[in-house]
């Protein structure tokens, strides 16, 4: 038996005899993938996010080859992807499977990476320290990338299992969602260190105790907003109302429950996504009742109108459109929304994927986009002006448009969202939670007022106010909100996170290459010599 046979041997007996067939290990892949889906809500097992990457990580530094490596990395994806978001199973169907595959591939390079770090003989101590700072460094790329509105937006970052965690929401308010995700991905490369590399162990120890310090020391000494008073918003939740009639019925609904918002003297009161499923200017009658309700409250609702229309330019279409409605009437303040749910609103590639609308609930037809963001403000009880920054549903999941509102003037984030389709699901507790995570990041407080649940609000520091109203409800509700003043140093200062995650994985990449370059015969390989001519030589005859 030759020494390379031996080799192989060995290392498949290490790996286990399960794990030697390519099916159990493609099957293991998928399930360590799916094993963060818990840490979001509903479940909210926020803890195992810490945890949850160590068996896929595992397994990929077990792999035979970096090719292995890769495919391990991509069917975890494919298990991340599907698991977190499931609830979208009955509108997608199979769909979401090639969905899943395609994003999937992004953790194809993070699976090599991963091997390359973690596996082979034992790493120096230099090496063992820089591993955490590599591997979680190529998992924020991925959240990144993925990140982008056409591949489905920034939707599961593993950093905003995180929400009701305050040490974790002081962190975001340093370097965004995206730091906080660093530090849990880091982690988890200690750990996987800490139980596979005896020789690593110290600089794994050491990684825990700086993402601790790390986690301490924005808790304790971040920059933090300052108290500037407070306003009162009402959200009004109308709840689940399904039929032919479901548009009219849901307006009534609504009017209902604002109606007993008189005397609470609120600044403002907010609708969901697709209250209103007509356009105001063509149906008046519908504006003059909004109005005297803005009259007999004493504050102008910001309601949200999906409907056929026309926006300033002139451009036709569906519009998801926030509007500002007082007590004369609509107001001229207004906001589009910017970027649409994949699939849900638009059909990327219409031309080519248009037969996915028979498969699913794909839009049938694409909304129009907005153009803009706008800062809207609304006239208080006391005298003075509310500014607030309206976003819809999907938008609460993009860090950058919140913080573009604030750095606008914004005093209050106010987001308007469905989740009707979704009921029985992850989804309404997910979406809610996304609202602490852009609160925490900016310092403001933001409002998420949905159609059927869950509607909550958060302070600046990113913890409820009051009790969220869930999916089970049909109410109005009054939120005495505290402002703040000044900016969070993720306000000022974006996404540096990303950015020096980018140039960790740059220096990584060049020590690497110069390692190759330095490796003895790297540069000049020894050449082989045939077979027949070394049969030969063996034999003691001259070689031609």
């Amino acid at each position: 038996m030759t020494e390379g046979t031996t080799a192989v041997l060995r290392e498949r007996s290490r790996r286990g005899p399960g794990l030697a067939s390519p099916w159990w290990r493609g099957a293991a892949a998928l399930a360590a993938g799916a094993l963060s889906a818990p840490a979001f809500p509903a479940p909210s097992l926020w803890w195992l996010a810490y945890v949850s990457l160590v068996p896929w990580m595992l397994l990929v530094r077990s792999a035979p080859t970096p090719r292995r490596a890769a495919l391990d990395g991509w069917l975890g994806g494919l298990g991340f992807i599907v698991a977190v978001h499931h609830w979208l199973i009955p509108s997608l169907h199979v769909f979401i499977v090639l969905l899943a595959g395609l994003l999937g591939l992004l953790w194809a390079p993070w699976g090599w990476l991963v091997r390359s770090v973690l596996g082979g003989p034992a790493p120096s101590a230099g090496r063992a320290l820089a591993a955490p700072a590599v591997v979680a460094s190529g998992w924020l790329v991925i959240e990144v990338a993925r990140s982008w509105e056409g591949l489905g937006g920034p939707w599961g970052l593993l950093g905003a299992s995180q929400w009701e965690v305050a040490p974790a929401l002081r962190l975001a308010s340093v370097g965004g969602v995206w730091l906080v995700s660093l530090v849990v991905v880091a982690v988890n490369t200690a750990l996987t260190l800490l139980i596979t590399v005896a020789a690593a162990r110290t600089a794994a120890a050491v990684t825990l105790v700086v993402c601790g310090l790390v986690a301490g020391s924005a808790a304790a000494w971040a920059p933090r907003t300052e108290p500037s008073g407070r306003a009162r918003i009402a959200v009004v939740q109308p709840g689940v109302i399904g039929g032919a009639d479901s548009v009219e019925r849901r307006f009534a609904r609504g009017e209902a429950l604002t109606r007993t918002l008189a005397g609470q003297r609120p600044a403002l009161v907010v609708w969901g996504e697709s209250s209103v499923g007509m356009d105001l200017e063509r149906r008046p009658d519908l504006a003059g009742r909004l109005a005297a309700l803005s009259r007999t409250v004493g504050a102008e609702i910001l309601v949200n109108v999906d409907a056929r229309s026309t926006d300033a330019s002139g451009r036709p279409g569906i519009f998801k459109r926030a509007v500002l409605v007082g007590p004369d009437g609509p107001t001229g303040d207004t906001y589009d929304k910017m970027r649409l749910v994949p699939f849900g609103e638009y059909v990327p590639a219409r031309a080519a994927l248009g037969w996915v609308t028979s498969v699913g609930k794909a839009a049938g037809e694409d909304r129009v986009r907005g153009t803009r963001q706008v800062v809207m403000t609304a006239p208080e009880p006391g005298g003075g002006r509310l500014r607030f920054g309206p976003l819809i549903c999907f938008e609460t999941a993009f860090p950058d448009m919140s913080r573009r509102l604030v750095r606008s003037g914004a005093q209050v984030l106010v987001a308007q969202s469905s989740t009707s389709s979704f009921q029985g699901s992850w989804a309404p507790e997910q979406h809610a939670s996304l609202a602490a995570l852009r609160a925490a990041e900016n310092g403001r407080p933001m409002v998420h007022a949905t159609l059927t649940g869950v509607s909550a609000v958060f302070g600046p520091d990113g913890r409820p106010v009051g009790s969220p109203v869930g999916t089970e409800r049909s109410a109005a509700t009054v939120f005495d909100i505290p402002l703040a003043n000044g900016t969070t140093p993720y306000a000022r200062l974006g996404d540096w996170a990303v950015y020096g995650a980018l140039a960790v994985l740059a220096v990584a990449l060049a020590v690497e290459g110069v390692r190759s370059l330095r490796r003895p015969g790297a540069s000049r390989p020894t050449p082989r010599v045939p077979p027949a001519r070394t049969a030969r030589a063996s034999a003691g005859r001259p070689v031609r």
